[in-house]
């Protein structure tokens, strides 16, 4: 799969939100404000999960349409499976 710029500048503010929560822990900040910071990275995350198994879905599609090889249902479950384990 070739991940575009998009998803990666997605990770890229993942691990800044990273960074400022364990800079948030370093200095001591509330405790409401660091899980509100891992909330949000955590949905980061999850969404990117969810661009990454849909674009991959998609380009498994296409080849499928191209050459023929498995069929839809077998690779819709193969992207339930993944989104299942990602949680």
């Amino acid at each position: 799969m070739d991940y575009n710029d998009q998803i990666k500048n997605r990770v890229k503010r993942i691990e800044g939100q990273l960074r400022g929560i364990l800079r948030m822990m370093e200095e001591n900040k509330d405790c409401k404000e660091v899980i509100t910071q891992l909330s949000a990275a955590r949905t980061a995350i999850d969404r990117t999960i969810g661009v990454v198994v849909s674009s991959n879905l998609v380009e498994c599609v296409q080849k499928v349409a191209d050459q023929g090889e498995k069929n839809m249902e077998e690779l819709v479950k193969e992207a339930v499976n993944l989104l299942v384990k990602s949680r």
